[in-house]
């Protein structure tokens, strides 16, 4: 029945960060793409703090702080600005496709490292993804790269810092393991991100931040969703059903578009959809003809490393 629980815990956990992409656009509306990811930030680290209790730095190796939290801090401040400098919630839900090629390349990435035999699946999955994301951007234009390079060049610095930080993500999930060491600093890294958020904020020209009530409590939502996320996930690894939660969440860009395109309105065409499940299918592909068959869980590339950075599960 502990079992069943846990498991539970994990699917609420990936549903929770399904909406994330959605409730932190309209956090980004309301407050600003800077201001409101460094409130978000902020109540995250609170709420984190709250059920993880206050981390203490000299528990953690300096090498796992620095790198692994540079690591993190530059990929959430990448994805938040993404989201939050979208020229608007359509492309907004773009940059979160985009966002989603961090498992395929996190693959493509371990693969060149290891420079051992894979499955020969890998590549054209891999490069299936990349076609779901060309999709999703060109629409009903059809495939080209004139298409995609006009929509690109429309907001090229959000598209960048959405690719920019799925690279990163892929370094990350790769070099975590070595470096974190059973440890888990993922409340000391959304510390770190609200801190380097808001020395952002004040140096650059953003408004002064407006609080209203419907402002608020949807700032306080999305950061308690953020940080239920991290602390459900925590749990789900130590007792859940792995191998099924590790299947689940390569349909996080499947939930993701659904939930948030409804938390922020939008109506998605088929070409889009389509373009999402390609990128779907092909991160699922990869993850499954490269996980471990001994031991599922100490290969998994990546809802768990995505989510609770940490692999000792």
């Amino acid at each position: 029945m502990s079992h069943h629980k846990h498991t539970l815990y994990g699917i609420a956990a990936i549903l929770l960060w399904a909406c994330l992409m959605g409730l932190t656009r309209t956090v980004a509306e309301q407050f600003g793409p800077i201001g409101g990811a460094a409130l978000i930030y902020t109540v995250a680290s609170l709420f984190l703090m709250t059920v993880m209790g206050v981390p203490k730095l000299s528990s953690f190796s300096p090498k796992y702080l620095i790198i692994g939290g540079a690591l993190f801090v530059s990929y959430e401040i990448c994805l938040a600005l993404a989201l939050g400098m979208a020229n608007d919630r359509h492309q907004a839900l773009q940059m979160a496709v985009v966002n989603y090629l961090w498992p395929a390349l996190t693959v493509l990435l371990a693969v060149l490292i290891s420079r051992k035999p894979v499955n020969i699946l890998v590549y054209p999955s891999i490069a299936l993804a990349f076609i779901g994301v060309a999709w999703t951007i060109t629409g009903d234009d059809g495939l080209s790269v004139s298409a995609i390079a006009a929509n690109v060049a429309t907001n090229p610095v959000t598209y960048s810092m959405a690719f920019i930080g799925a690279i990163i993500w892929a370094v990350y999930c790769n070099v975590t393991k070595s470096l974190a060491n059973g440890q888990n600093a993922i409340t000391v890294f959304f510390i770190m991100t609200a801190i380097s958020l808001w020395v952002k904020y004040a140096i650059s020209d953003e408004s002064a931040l407006q609080f209203t009530l419907s402002s608020t409590m949807n700032l306080v939502l999305t950061g308690i969703v953020m940080g239920s996320g991290y602390a459900l996930w925590n749990v789900a690894i130590l007792r859940g059903n792995m191998m099924l939660l590790a299947t689940l969440s390569y349909f996080t860009p499947v939930f993701s578009t659904l939930l948030s395109s409804a938390i922020l309105g939008v109506a998605l065409g088929v070409s889009f959809w389509q373009g999402v499940v390609m990128v779907t299918v092909g991160s699922l592909v990869c993850w499954w003809v490269t996980r471990s068959k001994k031991n599922t869980e100490s290969n998994e590339p990546l809802l768990s490393q995505k989510i609770s950075h940490e692999n000792e599960a």
